[in-house]
C-alpha cells in the first residue's frame, strides 16, 4: 500500500489551505485542491482496506484525516450498491474524487418564490473525475451509488470537520430543512505516518 501517496496529499492540502487561510482565498483552495485530488483519485494504490470495506447497506463514511485546526478533513465514503443519500447541503466547501466505481450527484436548487426544491443538473462520475461543491453556487444534492451489482468509493475532501458540522437534510418535495450532524462510520483513524520500515531499509 503506498501510503506515502496520500501523505504527500495531505502535506499539500496543509500548504495550500495554510497559505488560502491567510489570504481568504477559497477558490484557490477549490482550483488547486480540484488538480491534487485528481492526482490522488487517479491512483488506486494507497486507501487501506479497513477504509475500503463496502457495507451491506447504505454507506460509510470514513475519516482519513482532519487538519488539527480543523480547516480541512479527509473522508473515504464507501458506497454499497445503489446506496443513496438524502437530499443535503454541506456549510463549507468540498471536493469529490471518484476512486473505484461510479456515483451520480443530483443537484437541487430552492424556487425564491416558494423555497420548493427544484431539481437540476445531474453528474456521474468516473474513476478520476473530481466535483466541487461550492455552498455560495449551490450544494445542495442527493447521491447515488450509480452501480447497482457492486460498491463504489469516492474520496472527499471538505473545508472542516465535516463530521462535526451542523448542516442540513431537506424533505424533497418541500425542501423543509432538518439539521443533522453526520459523525464518521470509523472510531479510529489509519496510521499514515509509520515509516520505520522504510527508514530501516535506507539504512
Amino acid at each position: 500500500m503506498n501510503t506515502a501517496r496520500l501523505r504527500r496529499f495531505i502535506g499539500d492540502m496543509t500548504s495550500l489551505v495554510g497559505g488560502a487561510w491567510q489570504d481568504k482565498d477559497e477558490a484557490a483552495v477549490i482550483e488547486v485542491g480540484q488538480k491534487l485530488l485528481g492526482d490522488l483519485v487517479s491512483h488506486d494504490d494507497w486507501l487501506p482496506e479497513s477504509m475500503a470495506k463496502c457495507p451491506p447497506h447504505g454507506y460509510a463514511q470514513n475519516l482519513l484525516w482532519c487538519d488539527p485546526f480543523e480547516r480541512f478533513s479527509v473522508v473515504s465514503f464507501v458506497w454499497a450498491p445503489s446506496a443513496c443519500t438524502p437530499v443535503h447541503d454541506h456549510q463549507m466547501w468540498g471536493l469529490v474524487g471518484m476512486l473505484r466505481g461510479s456515483e451520480t450527484s443530483q443537484r437541487f436548487t430552492r424556487d425564491p418564490s416558494t423555497g420548493a426544491l427544484v431539481m437540476g443538473t445531474a453528474t456521474t462520475l468516473a474513476p478520476g473525475d473530481v466535483e466541487a461543491l461550492i455552498p455560495a453556487a449551490g450544494d445542495i444534492h442527493r447521491v447515488t451509488n450509480a452501480l447497482g451489482d457492486c460498491g463504489s468509493i469516492s474520496i472527499h475532501v471538505y473545508g472542516g470537520n465535516i463530521g462535526a458540522v451542523r448542516r442540513h437534510t431537506f424533505d424533497p418535495k418541500t425542501g423543509e430543512p432538518n439539521l443533522f450532524v453526520s459523525g464518521y462510520t470509523n472510531t479510529s483513524v489509519p496510521n499514515f505516518w509509520d515509516r520505520s520500515a522504510e527508514v530501516r531499509a535506507e539504512s
